[in-house]
């Protein structure tokens, strides 16, 4: 029997086109409002830290106890933000603490357009697991105003716009991408594989 993952629907993400993403590698994927029956987890993510934090929170002792299992768990833009301890946007907000750091705002004064909106390039920090086999300075898709800084050792790719910062994260069984890798063409779907194959 294959392995199962939930894409958790919290009610703030675009879950479809992550499914569709999964089941295109040929993976069983299910969109749920809980862990049930799951191998592996997926949070993905779009909109407000503060409003994501509050349609999470009867699932969020779940998913810390889900990383704290070792069982694999991703989150993807928002979803990975969520995974760390605090954010500034519109306020302070604490996350799921399930990795150590912060989300911040990009800086407006460095003479790019927040939010930051295109293809970037990938710094590969960590040439396996999350991201085993992508070549180094790979382009994905991005779409966000915040970052996320992360204790050393966490980020398995790093993004410069205006500032350097974690587009990927891996810290044992627990992987995120500021990115979207559904909407990241080949490089995107390997991402993927490489996490739902893990």
């Amino acid at each position: 029997m294959s392995a199962r993952t939930v894409i958790v629907d919290y009610g703030m993400g675009n879950l479809r086109s992550v499914q569709k993403a999964c089941e295109h590698l040929g993976h069983d994927t299910r969109v749920q409002p809980d862990l049930a029956g799951a191998d592996k987890v997926i949070v993905p993510g779009v909109g407000a830290f503060g409003a994501a934090m509050a349609n999470l929170a009867p699932l969020a002792d779940d998913l810390r106890a889900w990383a704290a299992s070792g069982r694999p768990l991703m989150g993807i833009c928002l979803g990975q933000q969520l995974l760390f301890e605090s954010s500034e946007e519109r306020g302070s907000f604490r996350g799921l603490g399930i990795l150590r750091g912060t989300v911040r705002y990009l800086p407006k004064d460095a003479g790019l357009k927040v939010p930051h909106i295109g293809w970037s390039e990938l710094a590969v920090e960590q040439g396996r697991g999350l991201l085993s086999g992508v070549a180094p300075r790979s382009r994905v898709y991005f779409v966000h105003s915040l970052y996320t800084e992360c204790e050393p050792g966490v980020a398995a790719a790093t993004t410069d716009y205006g500032v350097r910062f974690a587009s990927a994260v891996q810290k044992d069984n627990v992987w995120g991408t500021q990115f979207h890798p559904e909407k990241s063409g080949g490089v995107g779907l390997a991402i993927l594989e490489n996490f739902l194959t893990c």
